[in-house]
């Protein structure tokens, strides 16, 4: 590190973060590690921060670049232009860049330079073309001193250390006195308050374990499930109808970035604001706002199974007026909704908060018989993610909600474009949670198995993106997957339309009907037994690490695996994550561990991933694991640059 009195030439400095309640923080890794690869000094903040903590900071540093990936940028930086006229530093450069409005964003770039940002990026921007603008910018610019001790002093915001609730029952006591105060969090919630009047309801509408449970089977094809939210009522029953009438059996309320935050009062201001503009100024459906009477009107007119999909911070409230409104599925968990989308969230507290979630689920079945669905978003940040990882948070959070008395439970997988390695992943998924529940004396529950099409950046093309879709449908029919989560040939570009997912079905349904005609079958089946063994021994080992580490009590095992490294998600943002995983493909293209971390892996499986490594090293002419980033970097982007020959990678 250089210091302030150094002859050398001194280091530009960037701050570099993200804001408002958006979680990506892939493209941000990814420009961290190309900046520092290219001698910036790199200030990294994390996501989910507010504009007033890139002000505080910005003193440090040359350039300021802020990300904001969810459509409402204008609304997190409204105070923008009032802190600059307060702050504003001439020597000091503000980038902003991400997905910036509701809609393409093509043409707005103007409304923030007038803010005063001096380069505004909308939609994908390549590594390239940023690091040549800000070469350009700072080009004979002096570099911002470095201060580190008052830049350690200004950061001081460390994780705080936490403890879990014991995974035990909740005590019916405690559960009912915490139900009140969940109630009265927003004005609707009282509506939600009788148990019995709402199970009456509930009980009568079309169950998604039910159709599920058709698949599994044998009786019913697979699950086609579009994601779809707009703000007004009126808009979402006339977009279900119409997925409806293309055949659809199960449809999902796609949940809004405030609602997601619990901030109730702003989702009610962009409602109206929508209803008054004609233009949709939420990024999906705030179910709290509309609360039990707007959700039963919609299940009533479109009369299907249901679906809450979100990423709430606390997701008490949302579930509890979900399920009085007629919902029979509800998304989420203590891990899979926290450390792939929030800063600082501990994990004692989302541990506590989806009990609550779970215990509710639980008492519908147990005073009422009514099976409520819990699915887990074994997506996790959706990017090289390797089966094994996926699986263990899987059935770790199904372990937690059948503790609470969840009889039925749903399990999310990510395609990573290996047809191999991602038809093993999703069998072993259905396997081994089946096995580990068993054994730990949790019989007759329900497991079902949900295959997410791609969920990394998209092709720019939009033929190469139906291609991609139709593609990963054949993946997901022979899989033996419950449910796909579909997407759309738009999916690159914006928020898809009616007629976007519209295209996205079709394509689905037609390559569900490539897969059942025997078009793909040319699945290698002892190299898909090899990937089913070697993701046994990797869940095996995680899961026992983290039970050994919790001395047998799961929740807190959780816990102490996150601060220990035996838990790691790739690309987290939570400051409770080690991040010392590194993950990307090998020279096949299946997803391998280039850095095991402390994940509990023993000599065997860690040579195994050396060598993998080391095979895609020398296949890119590269000579050290010091240079694995630029690795990383061509995986994560090589779809969405159209850098690949066709999909699956590797069939």
């Amino acid at each position: 590190m250089k210091t302030v009195g150094s002859q050398q030439q001194q280091r530009h400095t960037v701050l570099l973060g993200g804001i408002g309640g958006d979680s990506h923080s892939v493209g941000l890794t990814i420009l961290r590690q190309a900046l520092a690869a290219n001698d910036y000094r790199v200030r990294y903040i994390g996501t989910q921060n507010r504009i007033e903590e890139f002000f505080r900071l910005a003193g440090f540093c040359d350039v300021v670049m802020v990300s904001s990936m969810d459509g409402h940028a204008r609304y997190y930086l409204r105070h923008f232009p009032e802190l600059m006229r307060q702050f504003k530093s001439a020597s000091t450069r503000w980038y902003l860049g991400g997905n910036l409005h509701i809609g393409d964003g093509v043409g707005r770039e103007r409304q923030f330079v007038e803010m005063g940002f001096d380069r505004v990026f909308t939609k994908f921007v390549d590594l390239t073309t940023v690091l040549e603008v800000l070469a350009r910018d700072l080009d004979g610019a002096p570099a911002a001193a470095e201060c580190p001790a008052l830049w350690e002093q200004a950061r001081a915001d460390g994780p705080r250390l936490t403890g879990a609730a014991p995974d035990v029952l909740l005590d019916p006591d405690g559960f009912a006195r915490a139900r009140r105060e969940v109630l009265d969090q927003w004005k609707t919630g009282r509506a939600a308050k009788d148990l019995d009047e709402n199970a009456e309801f509930l009980g009568a509408q079309p169950s998604l374990a039910h159709a599920q449970a058709l698949v599994n089977g044998g009786r019913a094809p697979l699950l086609v499930q579009p994601r779809s939210g707009v703000p007004l009522l009126g808009e979402q029953i006339k977009l279900f109808q119409a997925f409806k009438g293309l055949g659809v059996r199960v449809l999902s309320y796609q949940i809004d970035s405030l609602t997601r935050n619990n901030n109730y009062a702003a989702a009610e201001e962009a409602i109206k604001e929508s209803a008054a503009s004609g233009v949709s100024t939420l990024n999906g459906f705030p179910i709290v706002n509309h609360g039990v009477a707007g959700l039963r009107r919609v299940v009533r007119e479109v009369g299907v199974p249901l679906q809450t999909r979100h990423s709430t911070r606390d997701p008490r409230l949302l579930a509890e007026i979900s399920y009085a409104g007629g919902v029979t599925s509800f998304e989420g968990g203590a891990i899979c909704y926290n450390i792939p989308y929030y800063k600082d969230y501990p994990l004692d507290e989302s541990i506590r908060a989806w009990q609550y979630v779970d215990r509710l689920t639980g008492l519908y079945h147990e005073r009422y018989g009514i099976v409520l669905d819990r699915e887990f978003f074994g997506t996790l940040t959706a990017t090289l993610i390797p089966p094994s990882l996926a699986i263990v948070v899987d059935i770790i959070e199904a372990l937690l909600a059948v503790r609470q008395g969840v009889r039925c439970v749903s399990l999310g997988y990510a395609e990573q474009g290996h047809r191999a390695q991602d038809v093993a992943a999703v069998r072993m998924l259905g396997r081994l949670a089946r096995e580990m529940l068993g054994s730990l004396g949790h019989k007759g529950v329900r497991v079902s198995t949900v295959f997410h099409q791609y969920m990394a950046a998209f092709p720019p093309s939009a033929a190469r993106a139906a291609d991609l879709i139709y593609a990963s449908a054949v993946t997901a029919a022979l899989s033996g997957a419950t449910r796909v989560i579909g997407k759309t040939p738009a999916e690159a570009f914006k928020i898809p339309t009616l007629e976007d997912n519209v295209a996205g079905i079709d394509l689905i349904k037609r390559g569900i009907a490539a897969a059942a005609d025997g078009n793909g079958r040319g699945l290698d089946e002892a190299r898909i037994d090899e990937e089913c063994a070697l993701i046994r021994r990797e869940v095996e080992a995680i899961f026992d690490s983290v039970v050994f580490c919790g001395r047998g009590d799961l929740a807190q095992g959780v816990v102490n695996a996150f601060g220990r490294g035996l838990l790691d998600i790739p690309f987290s943002p939570s400051v409770h994550n080690r991040g010392a995983v590194v993950t990307a493909r090998d020279a096949e293209g299946a997803v391998r561990y280039f850095d095991c971390g402390g994940l509990g892996f023993g000599r065997e499986l860690r040579q195994f991933h050396e060598e993998k490594a080391a095979e895609r090293r020398r296949a890119e002419g590269l000579d050290s694991a010091r240079r694995d980033h630029l690795i990383v970097e061509r995986d994560v982007m090589r779809v969405a640059r159209g850098e690949y020959v066709r999909w699956p990678l590797c069939a």
